[in-house]
């Protein structure tokens, strides 16, 4: 790969990063969390059902104590709850308390526009191209990155 595509593509990212990392700070703000809290309880929602603190850590990338710390204050915040794993009462799980989420929708709403928006610009083929782009971008940071 020649060096001014990669620097390129590297600024794109890190520009993309850095704006993604601020709405989620101003989203967070909003909630009354931090910006950690609230990824984590965006991985709880997008979960197909409860989750464990170890399954969050491991989602996450953070510690199984500094989890700890994220569900209590989610909890106290009344975004989650702790409950009893029915199917072994030993294991405690994180259920998501929809509460008064729908609040905070409108900038999630502005940003779904927006990618509405930009993702109008390119036809089917194209839309595989990116598809298959950020798929293997995200398997690939998050096995390099966060999993290591």
């Amino acid at each position: 790969m020649e060096p001014e595509v990669l620097e390129r593509f590297t600024w794109y990212m890190r520009e993309h990063s850095a704006l993604t990392v601020m709405f989620h700070a101003r989203v967070a703000e909003q909630m009354g969390l931090s910006a950690t809290d609230e990824k984590c309880l965006d991985l709880a929602m997008r979960a197909e059902g409860p989750l464990t603190a170890g399954r969050i850590a491991e989602l996450s990338g953070l510690s199984t104590g500094a989890v700890t710390g994220v569900i209590d204050r989610l909890e106290r915040a009344g975004y989650v709850r702790r409950v009893r794993d029915p199917h072994d009462r030993r294991k405690v799980l994180v259920e998501v308390t929809v509460g008064d989420l729908d609040k905070f929708g409108e900038p999630f709403e502005k940003a779904r526009d927006s990618l509405v928006e930009v993702l109008g610009h390119f036809d089917d083929d194209e839309l595989h191209v990116i598809e298959r782009y950020l798929k293997l971008q995200t398997e690939t940071f998050r096995k390099r990155v966060i999993d290591t």
